[in-house]
């Protein structure tokens, strides 16, 4: 496989552009972007029945191990899913503050699941992130790898090694 030789003040390709350090800072301000407006977005207006699902799901029953306040049938899940219940039909608090008064009254180990916007919400996605960024960068080392491995020399480059290995010999 011969290639020309490209004059060095003639642009590189857009495709290999593409693949050095200005492509790398594209794709890493895109998904920061992503994370910022997918932690961020509201679902919209749920129903009453749907917030406390919600919220029951997200709370630790504080007599149980590992069940959610929606899960378990104790008397102290039951107990938090009345008083959550009650906190939605006034309709002054936001599932956040609810959250946070179950916490204050019940204990902090409470929360079962972490909020998922803002910080929290980086937090959990950037070892994600991380997971694709190097699968992606061990895809592109496999694949310049099995390139060169597949680059056939030329008979130039063998009368190049001949004649090295020819003065080295002479050499001795």
């Amino acid at each position: 496989m011969t290639t020309a030789a490209v004059p060095a003040s003639a642009p590189k390709p857009l495709n290999r552009r593409l693949k050095g350090w200005p492509g790398w800072v594209l794709l890493l301000g895109v998904v920061v972007v992503a994370l910022l407006i997918g932690s961020t977005r509201s679902t919209g207006p749920l129903t009453d029945a749907d917030r406390l699902d919600g919220i029951a799901q997200r709370i630790a029953c504080p007599e149980c191990d590992g069940e959610s306040v929606y899960e378990s049938q104790s008397p102290a899940a039951a107990n938090i899913r009345i008083q959550v219940a009650s906190l939605i039909k006034q309709g002054t608090y936001s599932d956040d503050q609810i959250i946070a008064y179950v916490q204050t009254n019940f204990g902090t180990k409470t929360q079962l699941v972490p909020k998922a916007t803002g910080f929290d919400a980086i937090v959990w996605a950037l070892p994600v992130f991380a997971g694709v960024c190097a699968i992606g960068g061990l895809t592109v080392a496999f694949r310049r790898w099995k390139l060169a491995a597949d680059t056939v020399p030329t008979e130039q480059d063998r009368t190049l090694v001949d004649d090295a290995l020819r003065e080295q010999d002479d050499g001795r």
